[in-house]
């Protein structure tokens, strides 16, 4: 059996089960995926358009000087490798603590932990991949002044 070379987004209902590796094209991933405020998610390999039914891979991006509004992932475990960029992740009381990540850098979020996911630069994205398992779960909390995020300013 030969995979498809179609252009066309899948129907998860006609997707192979196993069988054959399912490739997302470059343009053709799925932007039907929770979203966070001015933190973007595209996902490559999710429930939405291919077999996956326990994994969320997909690409982040903030624009200079945009952040995510507070949020959690419910019971999902997240990692992330950041491909450029300078992002911080804001948690703790009042989101008072803080850490860094720049290109190369990899992080583990546990589930349920509130956070912030900001650009720290006012003129160049912060683009990352993350993983998540079992699917891409956002739960919004409340928003948060910019002023109470340490160190944060928009562009």
């Amino acid at each position: 059996m030969s995979p498809s070379t179609s252009s066309a987004t899948p129907n998860p209902a006609e997707l192979p089960t196993g069988d054959v590796p399912v490739i997302t094209r470059h343009g053709e991933e799925s932007t039907d995926t929770a979203q966070s405020g001015d933190c973007v998610r595209v996902s490559g390999v999710s429930i939405q358009h291919t077999p996956a039914t326990k994994l969320w891979y997909g690409q982040v991006r903030n624009k200079p000087g945009y952040r995510s509004l507070p949020h959690h992932h419910g019971e999902a475990e997240t990692g992330g490798f950041v491909l450029s960029g300078h992002g911080r992740i804001y948690y703790g009381e009042n989101y008072s603590q803080y850490t860094d990540m720049t290109e190369g850098d990899w992080v583990f979020v546990p589930p349920y932990m509130p956070h912030v996911e900001a650009n720290m630069s006012v003129t160049e994205d912060l683009v990352w991949l993350t993983c998540r398992t079992p699917e891409n779960i956002v739960v919004n909390l409340d928003e948060v002044d910019d002023a109470a995020l340490e160190g944060y300013r928009r562009a």
